[in-house]
């Protein structure tokens, strides 16, 4: 399962966040995103060295970057709010919502990485789990809210509830699983059924409003992909989270780094920065307004 799950988190740091990161900002994350492979870099190496000291300051470099990155988002909810301080207070957008999630998720990924490396059960959690928090607050927590809130920016005016709907609950639902992890494995269910809710709907809004948009064969197919593989990966986190909940028969860990894990980075993450790198840069193939 390390090896497993070591690429997955590599993919992620290296090419995932800041492809994603692009989308989010092109011009105010531009340089951030140039400049993240590089500073990822300690945080996948240390993945590949024994626990120990080297390891645990490679893993340090890669959990500052992701805390810079982190405070990013309350900066940004600043300018939100007295944006909309003159029309009186409102809720944040979903995609606005969406978005800070996105900021903010891979820095719990750098702080779990930190304690695993150094092999120290944080909070006393153990050290697999620590682990497998790395890989979920890339794809769950950035990945995942991320491509919500584009879903919703470009699908909001001929679904409105839906869309809306897909970019709270992700975020909501990533937040409830992290929260379960304190309170109880009932509470990561609750979780697991909002996530997954949300994220059926980002799969269901990308096949019937954002694939037909697509002008090209390819990004089509990408965006196909990223919307089946949502119904098996996300049925396969309400199992395991059912099983842990109930005590049921389900997955191990390791089953779920090599089916869960490993298509939701290929399957969806993966695929679905791509389609929309080429939807948003692209202009014949944009739909409508992309970028949140």
């Amino acid at each position: 399962m390390t090896a497993l799950v070591n690429v997955i988190v590599t993919l992620g740091m290296l090419y995932v966040l800041p492809a994603g990161l692009r989308l989010i900002d092109p011009a105010g994350l531009r340089r951030t995103a140039r400049l993240w492979p590089l500073l990822a870099a300690p945080g996948a190496v240390c993945l590949w060295l024994p626990r120990g000291g080297l390891a645990t300051a490679l893993a340090a470099l890669y959990a500052a970057a992701t805390l810079a990155l982190a405070a990013r988002a309350p900066a940004r909810l600043l300018r939100t709010l007295r944006r909309t301080a003159t029309g009186g207070p409102r809720p944040l957008a979903p995609t606005e919502v969406a978005v800070l999630t996105a900021l903010a998720s891979p820095s719990v990924a750098g702080v779990a990485l930190v304690a695993e490396r150094a092999g120290h059960r944080l909070f006393g959690f153990d050290l697999d789990i620590l682990a497998l928090t790395v890989p979920h607050f890339h794809y769950a927590g950035f990945a995942a809210a991320l491509v919500a809130g584009l879903v919703c920016r470009a699908a909001a005016r001929k679904t409105g509830p839906w869309a809306a709907g897909a970019a709270y609950s992700v975020p909501a639902g990533t937040l409830l699983v992290l929260l379960g992890y304190f309170v109880a494995d009932w509470a990561e269910l609750v979780g697991a059924v909002v996530l997954t809710g949300g994220m059926w709907a980002v799969a269901l809004l990308t096949w019937r409003e954002i694939r037909p948009s697509a002008l090209d064969r390819t990004t089509r197919g990408l965006l196909a992909v990223s919307a089946a593989v949502l119904v098996a990966t996300m049925l396969l986190a309400l199992w395991w989270a059912a099983g842990e909940a109930t005590g049921i028969t389900h997955p191990t860990l390791t089953w779920m780094a090599a089916t869960h894990g490993l298509g939701n980075a290929l399957g969806f993450a993966l695929c679905s920065v791509l389609a929309w790198r080429r939807l948003t840069e692209g202009a014949p193939n944009r739909p409508e307004e992309t970028t949140p």
